[in-house]
């Protein structure tokens, strides 16, 4: 639609009047409110702009590690614990009240050391009846002793009958008879009372001291537990399907807990039975005695040659500590070539032992080789959770 100026009788200059009046505020007023909104519209942008340019946390600051497929030795891995091959627990072999412990657990002892004292006048007393039954025998004895030489005498002389002697020469090897034993029963009653002296058996350390002073104990209840230190092994058990494979090993690597090298065995036994409950044997490490700083109860990794997995083939192992464990998923958290950080998870196999100062573990699925995995899964999660925040 056209305008007609003359049909609106507006004259040539009141176009320009009527723009320089009240319509020229209004139009400053409008170009006020947009350049207003399209201020707060900057101002409303400002922060996503900020946001987006700004860079944070990239996973350099975490430590990674490239993992790359090795060859597999050929061995059974088994865990194992260590264990003296001399040890003993003494225990109390009469009943009495405890007088006294001269040893706590960690004491070196020599043989025959007193370690605690019983009270022994219960066996005392036993052991003086004994002796006082013994001297009864003993005069018992000496009477038909005397009996039967009066009656040997008297045979002599045809006083008395044959029968006679014969029943003195009985009483006389019955008194001979009871004289043995009541001497056997005073020797038991006076090693008895030897028993309130609880000695060492051999050299060696104690490890655990089980009663208190002033116990009451009895018969078998055990006092002490030690240890010869200089000789030690490692006790392992073997699947029954790895048997044929550890009975034909030659060679042996232990792995002790708290030492970062690996241990050849002085000797190596398997056991010839199978425990009917678990299906395993029982594997016997000597260790040098040149070994320190090992007690009984550590633990032990034992890897051994002779197993059927081929010499050669390709394995993927990652340090144990990288993988986190949630509930049942295990996995690891992996790092791509622009730093992001996402949650893989895994198909773990065996523990592979010590590899570049790392326990490992093999990995069966879930990783391939040359992918970088970040070391402390806790730092991964962090600063997974600190770029999910700051991308909000």
């Amino acid at each position: 639609m056209l305008f007609d100026r003359q049909a609106a009788n507006i004259p040539p200059g009141g176009i320009k009047r009527i723009w320089s009046g009240p319509a020229r505020l209004a139009a400053a007023m409008l170009v006020g409110v947009s350049a207003g909104m399209a201020a707060f519209s900057v101002m409303a942008q400002a922060p996503v702009a900020q946001v987006a340019t700004s860079k944070p946390a990239t996973s350099a600051q975490l430590a990674t590690a490239v993992i790359d497929a090795r060859a597999s030795e050929a061995g059974i891995l088994v865990d194992g614990v260590v264990e003296a091959v001399r040890q003993a627990t003494i225990a109390a072999q009469i009943p009495g009240r405890i007088l006294e412990l001269r040893v706590e657990a960690g004491a070196v002892v020599a043989r025959g050391q007193v370690l605690a004292l019983i009270d022994e006048r219960e066996v005392a007393q036993v052991a003086a009846a004994g002796e006082a039954q013994v001297a009864r025998a003993q005069a018992d004895l000496s009477a038909a002793r005397v009996n039967l030489d009066r009656t040997k005498l008297l045979a002599d002389k045809k006083f008395v009958s044959a029968a006679a002697v014969d029943k003195a020469q009985a009483d006389y090897d019955a008194a001979a008879a009871q004289v043995a034993t009541m001497k056997a029963g005073a020797g038991q009653s006076g090693a008895m009372k030897s028993y309130a002296t609880i000695t060492a058996p051999f050299a060696g350390v104690v490890s655990i001291r089980h009663a208190q002073f002033g116990d009451t104990v009895q018969p078998g209840m055990p006092l002490f537990t030690m240890f010869e230190p200089g000789r030690l092994r490692v006790v392992a058990s073997v699947p029954e399907t790895q048997l044929r494979d550890a009975r034909t090993a030659k060679t042996g690597s232990i792995e002790l807990a708290g030492l970062d090298k690996l241990i050849g065995p002085v000797a190596m036994i398997v056991q010839p039975v199978t425990d009917p409950r678990t299906h395993t044997g029982t594997l016997w490490l000597d260790l040098p005695g040149s070994v320190a700083g090992i007690s009984p109860g550590s633990f032990a990794r034992v890897r051994f040659a002779g197993s059927s997995r081929s010499v050669g083939a390709k394995q993927l192992l990652v340090p144990s500590q990288a993988v986190a464990h949630r509930s049942e998923v295990d996995g690891v958290y992996v790092v791509d070539d622009k730093d992001g950080i996402r949650f893989r998870q895994l198909r773990l196999g065996e523990p592979a032992g010590r590899v570049d100062g790392h326990d490992s573990i093999e990995v069966l699925a879930g990783l391939q080789a040359g992918e970088r995995i970040a070391l402390d899964p806790v730092a991964a999660l962090a600063q997974l959770k600190r770029v999910a925040a700051a991308a909000k």
